[in-house]
């Protein structure tokens, strides 16, 4: 549903940050250079989803080495930062990822429930600043989504990039965890 969130996003002078499992990226390459070109970031998700807080250091060297690659085709760059899966971060990670972790201040846990009414009661007490994790898999998602933007908008929310966020906040470090 991602083009769906990229158009209304646009409509209401929108964007936000979507953190792409690298594996489905040559899948759907048209959709994320669109995203991109919408003013959208393109960030990583790693390349196969794999939980980085069990890999050696030279496997999770290898799983981002492999995500960026095939996200530098989407806008020609590396992408600047990770959302690690299933959250986890733990010293190894922080000493071998050269990019800042983000993480989330409101998890819509859209992926159980896959309904759009849990997934907008879980958005009711965002305050600025925050980061919410939706995932762009979902209709139920891209649903919530087409109602969220407009409202948050209409409060006078001003939807950004995590990056454009982190820049009006005042920066990050290499390695850092952020939400």
């Amino acid at each position: 549903v991602t083009n769906r969130i990229v158009k209304v996003l646009a409509k209401h002078d929108s964007r936000a940050t979507f953190f792409v499992v690298g594996n489905r990226v040559e899948r759907d390459a048209d959709t994320m250079k669109n995203a991109y070109n919408k003013g959208n970031q393109i960030a990583t998700h790693t390349f196969d989803h794999g939980d980085l807080s069990k890999m050696k250091k030279k496997q999770i060297r290898r799983e981002l080495k492999r995500a960026f690659r095939v996200m530098k085709k989407i806008n020609g760059e590396n992408p600047t930062m990770l959302r690690p899966p299933y959250g986890n971060v733990n010293d190894k990670m922080r000493q071998t990822i050269r990019i800042p972790m983000i993480y989330w201040n409101v998890d819509t846990e859209d992926w159980a429930s896959r309904n759009k009414d849990k997934i907008l009661s879980r958005c009711k007490s965002i305050k600025d600043g925050d980061i919410v994790l939706m995932h762009e898999l979902y209709t139920a998602s891209g649903d919530a989504a087409v109602r969220i933007i407009p409202t948050l908008t209409e409060q006078g929310f001003q939807l950004v990039t995590v990056s454009e966020l982190i820049r009006f906040r005042g920066g990050v470090k290499n390695g850092g965890v952020y939400y």
